[in-house]
């Protein structure tokens, strides 16, 4: 699977073959072929794997016993971290699996609509503690929230912002996160500890 990551993520969905994979991963070219009829069935493979982790992170973030600017804020880390550890997965994800003809094998629709309404019931949480406006759709700022994220993380991945800065990936989270919770939500937004940090640094 690492080996199909490697390969989508530097040859894009058109250009990937079953027999670079196999090279990559140092395996014979039919091996390949008993576990996967073809790339659009191994791609589905590597979206379900990578999807499944992140689903999980995300839900535990979710699920956190705290004002919803902690729990978006966590949500956003997540999402940050995935990336600045695996960031060939993460534009996998974002962009082959997205944006590819597999993309009808790949049920994204569906999967993405699992942690859409889990994220929709944490806002609807939040309305009834009073922590965000009520007339708020809480589906839409879920939308809206991992549209949000996954624009800043597309900064990255198609080379508009520097990968290999840290700081940038520090400040893209931030931004993500004062633009949703002040523009969308209507809710301060408390720099997280690490902005806190540089700001003082600075």
């Amino acid at each position: 699977m690492r080996a199909a990551v490697e390969v989508f993520s530097r040859k894009g969905y058109h250009g990937c073959r079953i027999q670079d994979v196999a090279k990559e991963a140092g395996v014979a070219y039919g091996l390949v072929y008993h576990y996967f009829k073809n790339k659009d069935e191994l791609l589905e493979s590597v979206f379900a794997s990578g999807w499944q982790g992140f689903l999980s992170r995300v839900q535990a973030e979710l699920d956190r016993e705290e004002h919803v600017v902690g729990r978006v804020r966590g949500v956003i880390n997540v999402a940050f971290e995935a990336y600045r550890r695996d960031p060939r997965a993460v534009k996998v994800l974002i962009l082959e699996v997205g944006r590819s003809p597999a993309g009808g094998a790949v049920n994204r629709g569906s999967a993405f609509s699992a942690v859409i309404l889990a994220a929709g019931q944490m806002f609807r949480e939040a309305q009834a503690r009073g922590e965000i406006p009520g007339h708020l759709e809480p589906v839409l700022c879920a939308t809206t929230l991992f549209g949000c994220i996954e624009m800043g993380l597309t900064s990255f991945v198609m080379g508009l912002l520097d990968k290999r800065d840290e700081a940038a990936i520090d400040r893209a989270r931030e931004q993500v996160a004062e633009t949703f919770l002040n523009g969308v939500c209507g809710v301060p937004a408390a720099p997280s500890k690490s902005v806190e940090r540089a700001r003082a640094r600075s």
